[in-house]
């Protein structure tokens, strides 16, 4: 009993220390790029820049906006949606698919033989940026687009009900959206493939859902990222979805559930 408990002891650390080795790996591997450093400050940039034109724009408008299907809560995150979620999408995918294209991924499971472990750290690296980024560039476009609309007695403020919530969801979708396109890249292991995918995922099925007739349009299209995501950064509830908190579950699903498929696939085929 002595024995196995001591045995147990000494193997814990070693488990801690591989897990933070593949945490430090993939970090490594993330920030030695220099093209992704160059994409998240473009990214941050237009996001910021088409934010203020948008709110600018919507300002200088002489219809209300609160009630409408573009409200000000909304508003902040037109750009966002437009600028931000597909490239930092792509730029998960390729933290699979790039590996995978020069071979290098057979070098990382030969260095960490359990590819769960390789994808978990994957995932918990991107989804640790993209969260960051995703919450700071949130609560910047949100400040933004209500500074720019108190000027007309338009804009929100952050203690408003139902406003921190939005505010914090908006960068969670960023999150959720890179975690599937990396998994996704993962499940493809092709860049095209990956990046089509992950489009089709986040973007083409909504459409596909608008083209439906009703209800079958919000039947099916509430478990949609894009439809979800409106549901929650909407301050009134759109009748015909699901509760703001079903669909921020839905948004996390999506990336969960393709994490997991991700999993089971790369543990069951070659590199």
């Amino acid at each position: 009993m002595t024995f196995a408990t001591n045995h147990a002891q000494q193997a814990e650390p070693s488990l801690v220390a591989r897990a933070s080795d593949v945490l430090a790996f993939e970090w490594t591997k993330l920030r030695s790029i220099r093209s992704n450093y160059i994409t998240l400050i473009a990214v941050v940039a237009v996001t910021v820049g088409s934010t203020a034109v948008v709110a600018h724009a919507l300002a200088s408008a002489a219809a209300p906006l609160r009630g409408g299907p573009v409200g000000p809560l909304t508003a902040s995150f037109l750009g966002y949606a437009e600028y931000a979620v597909i490239p930092v999408s792509v730029l998960a995918v390729l933290q699979f698919t790039a590996e995978n294209t020069t071979g290098l991924i057979r070098t990382t499971y030969a260095a960490v033989p359990r590819r769960w472990t390789v994808l978990a750290g994957k995932a918990a690296v991107v989804g640790a940026v993209t969260l960051l980024t995703g919450e700071l560039l949130a609560l910047t476009c949100f400040a933004l687009t209500q500074a720019i609309l108190s000027r007309q007695h338009r804009g929100l403020s952050l203690a408003d009900p139902g406003v921190p919530g939005a505010v914090l969801a908006g960068g969670v979708v960023l999150c959720a959206c890179a975690l599937t396109g990396l998994s996704l890249g993962a499940i493809i292991r092709h860049t095209a493939g990956g990046i089509a995918a992950t489009i089709a995922a986040i973007y083409l099925l909504a459409a596909l859902c608008l083209t439906l007739p009703a209800p079958w349009k919000d039947d099916i299209g509430r478990f949609t990222m894009p439809f979800a995501t409106y549901q929650v950064l909407l301050v009134h509830q759109q009748p015909g979805l699901l509760s703001p908190a079903a669909s921020i579950l839905v948004v996390i699903a999506w990336p969960a559930v393709a994490l997991l498929i991700a999993g089971l696939l790369i543990t069951r085929r070659d590199a």
